[in-house]
């Protein structure tokens, strides 16, 4: 096996592992899996009740990370919710450039299907990487459509962790609307893409003006994390 990324001497062992053992699912970096990790023990920790969601799973190494860091926790009543296209990426709109300014669809239509850009995972791929790992299977759902579709009728009542990286505008507004309210106060928001796509921070920012959320949103590279109030 690949020995995994180098990573930071101040990351414990155990959240070491995961990472490495993870890596070969995501294309999330090793600063925003720590913070995963970190977030969800300190919900077990502290007995923050609610699930955990994610919407934009691409392999799934992001929930692998959050499954076996429960597992570690021996808190396995949680359910974990996977939400995804499993198909890549839907159409962005105007709002989504990337940082520097270049719009997401000319990116798009300049590589090929298979390049990391548009995540392509099948649904079955995504299945097969949880097989590995022994997390209750009756607590793992995988919800497949855009999250326009999907999301508020499939998602959760109440939420610990919410990780959001759908990376545009549309569904990332979407996702706030319908699943923020659903976060519980103490519950962890990680926001992957704020600080990489336009649309994404657009989205936050807009949400955070119109309903008055106090966060503080605290870098982890490109993401944010905050906790809710």
């Amino acid at each position: 096996m690949a020995p995994g990324p180098k990573l930071p001497a101040d990351y414990d062992d155990t959240a070491k592992d995961i990472i490495r053992a993870v890596s070969p699912y995501t294309m999330t970096s090793p600063e925003r899996l720590n913070a995963l990790i970190l977030a969800t023990r300190y919900v077990s920790r502290h007995n923050i009740a609610g699930d955990i969601v994610e919407c934009g799973v691409w392999r799934g190494g992001s929930m692998q990370a959050a499954a076996r860091t429960l597992l570690g926790m021996h808190d396995t009543g949680r359910h974990l919710y996977l939400f995804d296209t499993f198909e890549g990426m839907p159409a962005p709109t105007d709002k989504d450039l990337r940082r520097d300014g270049e719009f997401a669809g000319d990116l798009l239509a300049r590589q090929d299907r298979s390049r990391p850009i548009w995540a392509v995972a099948t649904l079955e791929d995504v299945k097969e990487g949880f097989e590995r790992i022994p997390y209750p299977t009756d607590r793992v759902h995988f919800v497949q459509g855009l999250v326009e579709d999907t999301i508020p009728a499939a998602a959760p009542g109440r939420i610990s962790v919410l990780r959001l990286d759908t990376d545009w505008y549309a569904s990332t507004r979407h996702e706030l609307e319908y699943l923020y309210p659903r976060l519980v106060s103490g519950g962890v928001l990680l926001i992957d893409d704020y600080g990489w796509w336009q649309g994404s921070k657009c989205a936050v920012d807009e949400f955070l003006e119109k309903t008055g959320a106090r966060l503080l949103l605290l870098r982890m590279d490109e993401g944010r994390i905050a906790v809710k109030p």
